[in-house]
């Protein structure tokens, strides 16, 4: 089982496509009380994302990529600058769709995930830097939503701010606070030489099935509404696309000109990948019915978002040089 989970972990380039579709066929198929009773398993497919992530995560990173520029000027695109272009393009194209406006605004809002720290090492880039920018932004990201949420989209939906607040406890910090007791735990029954060869390499899996099961999730919900309007598609891809767009063009050109070439990868990576995942959870349990709308929008963010990273690694050496042979970047350890 093992093999195949990371098999498919490896192609979510594919994997992430096919789920949508599965759970379209699913949701046009199956009762609606059936799909509604799905919702329920949202937060553990959640846990099951954020958890795997902790307790692969080397604390002693931290100290490795704690530049505080780099750090601050990451952190400044993520909130000072994005959500308020998602805000932006949600007036513009979602008029008198809130909850289409709230997708795209928490798709900005949740910066960093599992998949900062691996583009980043698949374009040679600044490992130690990434894992401080996910670290960062998770926790800063789950802190700020409910504020910006309520400040910008409080008079035309309905926020709950405790439940909100809720739920970002239940699928980030107790996920994150399992992890790394858990990371601690096996490292004491089976050193880290043994960890690292056998039992870290799974968990990125288990993060897999628990992606892969709130896109199936998000879509089955959505399914009919789809399948009546098809034409919806298009208009909510249209905003998506130029908000990567956009976040790809600003981060590549402050990486390239303040930063070095590892720094500028992993400040791109850092500010363009969204936990999209703990988004769609929050847009699904916090909002009620209205907030399948919202979710229906950050699912359909997963394929610009994986599509565009794996093709942004192609082109890294061609925007920041290639990393000189001499140069060996930071070796990224369980």
């Amino acid at each position: 089982m093992w093999k195949y989970l990371i098999k498919i972990n490896k192609n979510l380039v594919y994997a992430i496509p096919t789920l949508m579709i599965a759970g379209c066929i699913f949701g046009v198929l199956t009762s609606p009380q059936l799909i509604k009773s799905l919702k329920i398993l949202i937060i553990p497919m959640t846990f099951l994302m954020v958890y795997p992530m902790m307790v692969t995560l080397n604390i002693n990173h931290l100290k490795q990529g704690m530049d505080m520029k780099l750090q601050s000027m990451t952190q400044l695109i993520n909130f000072g600058l994005i959500p308020f272009v998602a805000f932006g393009l949600g007036k513009i194209f979602f008029p008198g769709q809130p909850y289409m406006a709230l997708g795209l605004l928490l798709a900005a809002l949740l910066p960093t995930s599992g998949m900062t720290i691996s583009w980043t090492g698949f374009a040679k880039g600044n490992m130690g830097a990434a894992i401080n920018m996910t670290v960062i932004g998770l926790t800063l990201g789950s802190l700020a939503t409910p504020f910006y949420v309520q400040w910008l989209l409080g008079a035309q939906v309905d926020v709950n701010f405790a439940k909100v607040v809720q739920q970002i406890i239940f699928i980030v910090f107790l996920p994150m606070a399992a992890g790394y007791l858990t990371r601690q735990f096996l490292l004491k029954k089976y050193g880290m030489n043994e960890f690292k060869a056998k039992v870290a390499p799974r968990f990125p899996a288990l993060s897999t099935i628990g992606v892969l099961g709130i896109v199936f999730v998000a879509m089955a919900l959505k399914a009919k509404t789809i399948t009546a309007q098809p034409g919806m598609l298009v208009s909510i891809f249209l905003p998506l696309l130029i908000l990567y767009g956009l976040n790809f063009a600003l981060s590549t050109v402050v990486g390239k000109t303040m930063f070095g070439r590892n720094d500028g990868i992993a400040l791109v990576y850092g500010t363009v990948m969204r936990n999209l995942s703990i988004a769609l959870a929050i847009a699904i349990n916090a909002f009620g019915e209205a907030g399948a709308n919202a979710a229906l929008v950050i699912a359909l963010a997963y394929i610009i978002q994986v599509q565009s990273a794996a093709w942004y690694v192609r082109f890294t050496d061609s925007v920041f040089g290639e990393l000189p042979q001499s140069v060996t970047p930071e070796a990224q350890e369980a």
